[in-house]
């Protein structure tokens, strides 16, 4: 269960993101474009990162560009 144990993980990088434009997801309410979020985890497909809410969710790579 390494996803309860995230917020506490240091940070891997910053990433930016560029938009919320989801064809299929609401992804507005949980990011912001243009603002810079931390990523604590990260897979091919997708960034775990902290969003809006505060807690640790999973977003496609592609919202976002890197630092």
């Amino acid at each position: 269960m390494i996803h309860q144990s995230w917020n506490e993980k240091p940070t891997l990088k910053k990433v930016k993101c560029v938009h919320t434009n989801a064809a299929k997801y609401i992804v507005n309410r949980a990011l912001t474009a243009g603002k810079t979020y931390d990523v604590k985890n990260e897979t091919e497909e997708f960034y775990f990162l902290v969003d809006n809410s505060g807690k640790v969710s999973g977003f496609y790579k592609d919202y976002f560009e890197e630092m």
